[in-house]
């Protein structure tokens, strides 16, 4: 046994998929970290939220794979009656993390007074308040960004761009230039921001700020991906600007094999050529119009490539994420998401594409030697999966972060080429012509080609961020050593006599 008990860390994660998934495996990587002669170096707590339990199916199996040395907590459900009923989803997420605040202070000052303590409190992007928490209690706080370093420099930068500018960020005549990064426009900023008058933009500059209680942010992006973003923020913490960024991933799912091995798709994907088909899925929340879910059916198959596609119920309430808490059902066409493609497009293009409406295993599908693109609404786990498997992307952003994700991948990292150069037709649809276009030049075209080239220098990149000297490896050696620390010095402290 060690000389130590092993540190405790709490971690926070937020309602969906994209939060759940990358934080119970941020769980899995501390619990495994050192755990040689001297045993187990860390023990772990992953807290949830009652709310918005119909999402839970997205991630239920995920929480309950994890370790026995990572414990579950859920925090209670909070009321939202009050709540206008168009009220945004991270209006609502934002409000359940506030008004759950005095049950997470009861359970960390539990916590703290078991044998070992906590060392370190981690919430994600949307649990900035909870920080104020941690800090009372005199445990050390990190955000865990679960999406890229330019999405998370362009939130805490929201507080200076709201004072300084008057406009909506959209109309602004100028790129946002942030050091390293990309150049933005006001337009591809986060969802919540892009409108002063809604509650959620208040919340979204009241987050930025809250961002500055952190001891750090531990991001799930990797050197390869964001080197000059990352060497700038450093540049900007070591001036004292903002807390230290811990770049620690990629954390990518690993393929599930034999839960997976029996789906239609995969069967499907076996008779097809080698990176001969498009993979087509807009993420475990978003969803499209009706009209421009039969734009891109004809585009797909008037391009003439292999496709296959998640087909999803679409929404025509102007809410791109309508089914990220589970919500957004179709009513009508025998209750079918391929009830609302055109007449004779499943039965058309059945020698070339498979359109299915099960849950698809993303990164089987990803990896099969068959797919060789992805059109993808580019929330940031589907990309880093992408990069994983060395596949170039289409971007098709829809909402939060996506439009960022899809300006750095396209202009920055050269991994996705984008529909019209990411213009939009008439009432913000693409139509079918820039589909077939875009689609075409992503599989057999010079810019696809090319794109794929990167795909795999990047795959390569990926596997040796965590390699024994990679630069994540050694990013995540920095945080955990941090976080052992703090608990060797809360032990010293317990053991003084008075």
């Amino acid at each position: 046994m060690g000389t130590e008990p092993a540190a405790h860390v709490v971690l926070l994660a937020s309602p969906g998929a994209g939060h759940v998934l990358p934080m119970a495996e941020l769980a899995r990587r501390v619990v495994a970290h050192g755990g040689g002669d001297g045993g187990a170096e860390f023990t772990a707590t992953l807290v949830t939220y009652a709310n918005f339990s119909s999402a839970s199916h997205h991630y239920s199996s995920t929480l309950a794979s994890l370790p026995p040395s990572v414990s579950t907590a859920v925090l209670p459900e909070m009321p939202l009656g009050d709540l206008p009923a168009d009220a945004r989803v991270e209006t609502r997420i934002f409000t359940v993390v506030k008004r759950a605040l005095p049950h997470l202070r009861d359970l960390l000052r539990s916590l703290l007074a078991s044998p070992a303590g906590v060392a370190a409190f981690v919430p994600d992007l949307f649990g900035a308040w909870a920080l104020e928490v941690s800090a009372e209690l005199g445990v050390p706080g990190y955000v865990f960004c679960t999406t890229n370093l330019t999405t998370l420099h362009s939130l805490v930068y929201m507080p200076q761009l709201d004072e300084t500018t008057a406009c909506e960020f959209r109309d602004l005549p100028e790129p946002i230039r942030l050091p390293g990064c990309v150049p933005l426009r006001g337009a591809d900023l986060v969802d919540p921001a892009q409108d002063r008058s809604n509650p959620a933009y208040s919340l979204v500059v009241e987050v930025g700020r809250k961002y500055l209680l952190a001891d750090g942010f531990v991001v799930n992006t990797f050197d390869a991906m964001e080197h000059d973003a990352i060497a700038a923020f450093s540049s900007l913490s070591q001036d004292g600007v903002y807390p230290p960024a811990y770049a620690v991933g990629p954390f990518v799912r690993t393929c599930s094999g034999s839960e997976a091995a029996d789906r239609i798709c995969l069967r499907w994907l076996d008779e097809q050529p080698d990176r001969s088909v498009l993979y087509v899925c807009f993420g475990s929340g978003g969803t499209l119009s009706t009209e421009q879910m039969a734009e891109l059916a004809a585009g797909l198959e008037a391009s003439r490539q292999r496709f296959l596609w998640m087909v999803r119920f679409p929404s025509d309430k102007g809410d791109r994420s309508a089914s990220y808490l589970g919500g957004g059902r179709g009513h009508g066409h025998e209750d079918s998401p391929l009830g609302y493609l055109p007449e004779g497009f499943v039965e058309r293009t059945r020698g070339t594409g498979l359109a299915v409406t099960e849950w698809t295993p993303q990164v089987e599908v990803l990896n099969h030697s068959a797919v060789g693109g992805f059109l993808s609404h580019c929330g940031w786990n589907s990309m880093l999966e992408a990069v994983a498997a060395g596949v170039p992307t289409l971007a098709w952003p829809l909402h939060a972060e996506q439009r960022i994700n899809a300006v750095m991948l396209s202009e920055q990292v050269g991994l996705a080429l984008r529909p019209g150069a990411g213009g939009k037709g008439k009432d913000g649809v693409v139509p079918r012509e820039e589909v077939a276009a875009a689609v075409t030049e992503l599989m057999v075209g010079e810019k696809g080609a090319a794109a794929r080239r990167r795909a795999r220098e990047l795959r390569d990149a990926a596997a040796e961020a965590w390699a024994p000297d990679g630069p994540s490896r050694k990013a995540f050696e920095a945080v955990a050593g941090k976080w052992k620390k703090a608990a060797s010095a809360r032990a010293q402290a317990c053991a003084l006599p008075g």
